[in-house]
């Protein structure tokens, strides 16, 4: 285990969004003393930075060029603590056992007000509940949603297989300010959401049933953990997650991860990861939509996709206005730092997801 520290002082403040700062600050320990480094703070948990504080950071990933973003993380402002949050009910910690372990009320915690509704709750009522493997599906799929039901109302349930603050997403963040997004649901030890879990299971019952979403997304947060082998990689868990979403009554859609500009084989048309969390983890049949849109690379995405269709249901889906719903998201695109231009088929075959979505709601 290797966990690099850094003290610093901060220069100056970056962007703000919801539950994050972003600052410049320059190192004042270990060998890049003098260095300036782009860092981020989340000041529900460590309080608000203001330059000239003194800042210990975790640099871990910046120094192996690692971490969606590229920062630095606020550990702690020494000089500064923040007061002690007032007495609150809710006994779930996530991020457990951690320096920067939480403690919230989850809407399946005894003391929340959701509880009798949820204790024995069991049926998401064929509520459709699209999974992705990536974060950045996310707005993409709303995107196809919206297209043809602007008046759906969207939930997403966080994943903790990338980061676990939801505070971490401008996303999240963008699309919730947009309308786009009606609430966030963090579970597992993902945490900061409009409303908490323990399980994906309970995330995804919270959402349809205290919610009262239309269409449910699930993925994990910002970032992901990759080996490059079969079964390494967090993505597996939206295999999970559609069968979550069918043990529950729901109708599970898997939105595919495909990329045209990968320059990683294994990730170029349709991803492994789609092709083991799909084709082996994913055991209750679910809807597998495709776009109808012309070309080589397209005729393979849908091959692939008839082929993980077994015991799953292929769909295709007009590609009709996606283009130009994509293109209207109040928040950017990207994807492995591709945007919509660089990587079309990967925002496109979301985009589909989420229209079949929409039309499950007819």
């Amino acid at each position: 285990m290797t966990i690099t520290w850094r003290s610093a002082t901060v220069n100056r403040l970056g962007a703000t969004w919801a539950g994050s700062v972003e600052l410049y600050a320059t190192l004042t320990h270990g060998p890049e003393t003098g260095t300036e480094v782009k860092a981020l703070a989340h000041p529900d948990l460590v309080g608000t930075p203001v330059p000239g504080d003194r800042v210990l950071l975790n640099v871990s990933a910046l120094a192996r060029g690692l971490g969606t973003g590229g920062y630095a993380l606020v550990v702690a402002l020494p000089d500064r603590l923040p007061d002690d949050p007032p007495p609150a009910p809710g006994h779930l910690v996530k991020a457990r056992y951690t320096p920067l372990q939480t403690m919230v009320l989850g809407a399946d915690d005894q003391e929340s007000d959701h509880h009798d509704l949820l204790a024995d709750a069991d049926d998401l009522h064929g509520t459709p509940v699209v999974v992705a493997d990536l974060h950045s599906a996310l707005p993409a799929v709303l995107a196809g949603v919206r297209a043809d039901r602007p008046d759906a109302r969207v939930a997403y349930v966080m994943t903790d297989g990338g980061a676990l603050p939801a505070a971490f997403s401008r996303a999240v963040a963008g699309l919730r300010e947009a309308g786009w997004l009606h609430t966030c649901i963090t579970t597992g030890q993902a945490f900061g959401g409009d409303l908490e879990t323990a399980t994906v299971h309970t995330g995804l019952l919270t959402a349809v049933l205290v919610a009262r979403a239309d269409v449910v997304v699930v993925a994990q947060g910002p970032g992901n953990l990759g080996t490059g082998s079969r079964w390494g990689f967090s993505g597996v868990a939206a295999g999970e997650a559609l069968n979550a979403a069918a043990v529950l009554g729901g109708r599970p859609v898997a939105a595919l991860r495909v990329s045209e500009a990968d320059a990683r084989p294994r990730h170029r048309g349709v991803s492994h990861h789609t092709l083991t969390a799909v084709g082996r983890v994913a055991l209750a049949p679910a809807d597998v939509p495709v776009p109808t849109t012309p070309g080589a690379f397209y005729d393979d995405v849908r091959a692939r996709a008839r082929d993980l269709c077994g015991r799953h249901r292929y769909v295709e889906v007009d590609d009709g206005g996606l283009d130009a719903a994509l293109a209207g998201s109040p928040v950017r695109l990207s994807t492995m730092g591709r945007g919509l231009d660089a990587d079309r088929a990967s925002f496109l075959v979301a985009a589909a997801a989420g229209r079949h979505a929409a039309a499950l709601l007819a």
